[in-house]
């Protein structure tokens, strides 16, 4: 009878996955590892559970006789994955229980400020096409009505107007007596609104 558990580990720390050890006689007990979903990948054997292991990498097993362990240093995220204990019964591998390791990823510093800057920056970005959408829709209404936005503006009645005033001198008429052919100022005042 085989059980799975899962077991969850940080990157570089250190996991201890655990194991029945259920061979009543002196025979060899094993760790695999799954890769690929479909292939076993031998991890260590111990000859007894009081022997001496072998092992690959940063594996390290050790057993007393009711328990078989297998320390993983320095874990990485590719160290998830599904790990298989058990013995040799007859010159065939009897899988005792299987155990998942999931590692979870861990956000150091630069990461979390990487990500408030650039939520920061996103919520910058959204307001000011928010703001470009209101100021669109702003100038298609006032020329909607014929105007633009400066001229919609309500003048009260005691705005100043300004206006360009011109003098033109009147021509001398040879038909008038000299006392009147003094130049005359017209004056034009023009008033706008």
């Amino acid at each position: 009878e085989s059980h799975t558990e899962t077991v969850e580990g940080r990157p570089g720390g250190e996991v201890t996955l655990t194991c029945s050890n259920r061979s009543i006689q002196v025979t060899p007990i094993l760790w695999l590892r799954v890769v690929d979903r479909t292939k076993a990948s031998w991890i260590s054997t111990m000859f007894s559970s009081t022997g001496e292991a072998s092992y690959s990498g940063k594996f390290n097993m050790t057993s007393n006789t009711t328990t078989l362990f297998l320390n993983i240093n320095h874990v990485d995220l590719s160290d998830s994955g599904l790990y298989f204990c058990g013995f040799y019964s007859d010159g065939k591998p009897v899988i005792v229980s299987g155990t998942y390791l999931k590692v979870q990823e861990v956000f150091d510093g630069i990461t979390s400020l990487t990500s408030v800057i650039l939520f920061g920056l996103i919520l910058f970005l959204v307001t000011v096409v928010i703001g470009l959408v209101v100021k669109i829709i702003k100038l298609r209404t006032a020329q909607k009505e014929g105007q633009t936005p400066q001229r919609s503006e309500n003048l009260g009645s005691d705005a100043l107007n300004y206006a360009a005033l011109s003098f033109h001198p009147k021509a001398r008429s040879s038909r008038r007596p000299e006392s009147e052919n003094q130049l005359e100022p017209d004056v034009v005042y023009t008033v706008t609104r």
